[in-house]
């Protein structure tokens, strides 16, 4: 029996003595021992997977949030905000204060990145095939400087022309847009909203730009304006609709949003970023994802339970033995929990291995999911881009091989504890 050793006793041996015996055991069944290392090997492996994709959909989410819904910290007025879903342009945040004034103390907070008016509004088309789109006023040199809009290739999202000057008659439509309506560059479009005294505002914007942000609802339906254009169109005065504010971290959204309660109106709602439904919502399924990695987990782990039932019952004379040289009951389960937890280490190190490389390369390249969930107008109102990144942690390679080696090793105790109630004599009958 070449995982024992004869020359043990309870009086010389001790836990290296335990281990050795352990660690030699393992080779002695190659074939075995592979199926339970491929086994939790596998699982690490999935559990790494699908953390990573997972946390990669939420990152392009939180970015998605970020860019283009509510900043780190958004400020509305109080109506704006219960009648949010119709984007009215009646009812100015900081009402009654000097719009630049508010920018310049909220850009004086340190927490502070930048800080950004913006207007959102519906409007009719005329004479193309798309009848609705959504009109975005920006000061989009300033923010395309501190945000990358494209969120796959990582830049402004230009792909023809450029975008619209400073007070000019100009915009910018979505690549999908432009497909769908047949416009390019320099073509015009007959436009009707309604301002901030109901009244209807027709014009005609020249395309100037083509963009492209891998986000399903700006690339489809929204028509980007100058700030200072579709402010004066929509008779704003010099008010601005909503402030987007960024920190130098997401994290310092509470701090932030707790400043800019001094500095707007008393009744102006202020909404940090995790409080956007859909992070709300993916937040709450996190014990959910931590279920199903356990599901892959547990069905590795039977097969080593029945692998270190096998052991026990075929090298039941090697624990009669055990037993007659002066191991005790507690240092035979120890010498098979041993064992187990050797082959749990690893299997989750193989799948730590390959989990690691297949995320760590997988970091660079997009995957494209909009095909598995329906195509890109499944994405139409879901703050996500079309293409992820795995998410690449090695805090979250070392969490899911730790998650491996202590359920493997839990759920291999009680067929070690098996091996404690062996009588020596009567193993060795057998």
């Amino acid at each position: 029996m070449s995982g024992f050793s004869p020359n043990y006793t309870h009086k010389t041996g001790g836990a290296g003595a335990l281990l050795t015996i352990a660690f030699r055991n393992i080779f002695r069944n190659a074939r075995r021992t592979m199926f339970c290392v491929i086994a939790v090997g596998a699982a690490v492996f999935f559990i790494i997977f699908y953390s990573s994709l997972i946390g990669g959909m939420l990152a392009s989410m939180r970015e998605a949030v970020y860019v283009f819904e509510l900043g780190h910290v958004r400020a509305v007025s109080a109506a704006y905000e219960a009648e949010t879903e119709y984007n009215p342009v009646q009812y100015p945040v900081a009402e009654g204060k000097s719009l630049e004034a508010v920018l310049a103390s909220i850009r004086a907070i340190p927490e502070v990145r930048a800080a950004f008016p913006r207007i959102s509004a519906y409007a009719t088309l005329q004479e193309t095939s798309i009848k609705h789109a959504a009109l975005w006023g920006l000061n989009m040199a300033e923010e395309a400087a501190a945000n990358h809009f494209n969120l796959t290739d990582r830049n402004n999202g230009l792909v023809e022309g450029r975008y619209p000057e400073p007070h000019a008659n100009e915009c910018a439509v979505g690549a999908r847009f432009a497909e769908k309506a047949g416009l390019g560059i320099g073509d015009t479009i007959p436009l009707k909203t309604l301002s901030a005294q109901f009244s209807d505002k027709l014009f005609e914007p020249v395309i100037t730009g083509i963009f492209r942000f891998d986000y399903a609802k700006a690339d489809g339906e929204t028509i980007i304006l100058d700030f200072k254009r579709l402010q004066r169109l929509l008779s704003l005065g010099d008010a601005a609709q909503q402030i987007v504010v960024y920190g130098h971290s997401p994290t310092q959204s509470g701090p932030i949003a707790a400043a800019l309660a001094g500095i707007l109106n008393s009744g102006d709602v202020i909404t940090r970023w995790e409080e956007q439904y859909w992070i709300v919502l993916m937040d709450a399924y996190q014990p959910l994802y931590y279920a199903m990695y356990l599901v892959f987990l547990v069905v590795a782990c039977l097969l080593i339970v029945n692998t270190i039932t096998m052991i026990i019952h075929e090298r039941i004379k090697e624990i009669g033995m055990m037993g007659s040289l002066g191991m005790t009951r507690a240092e035979i389960v120890r010498v098979f929990f041993f064992e187990s937890v050797f082959l749990a280490m690893a299997g989750a190190t193989a799948g730590l291995v390959l989990g690691g490389l297949l995320t760590g390369i997988g970091q660079f390249f997009p995957v494209r999911w909009t095909g598995m969930m329906g195509g890109e107008s499944a994405f139409a109102q879901i703050p996500a881009a079309s293409a992820i990144f795995f998410a690449f942690s090695p805090a979250g390679l070392l969490k899911s091989w730790c998650m491996g080696v202590a359920v493997a090793s839990l759920f291999t105790l009680i067929p070690s504890l098996k091996s404690a109630f062996v009588e020596p004599v009567e193993a060795l009958r057998r």
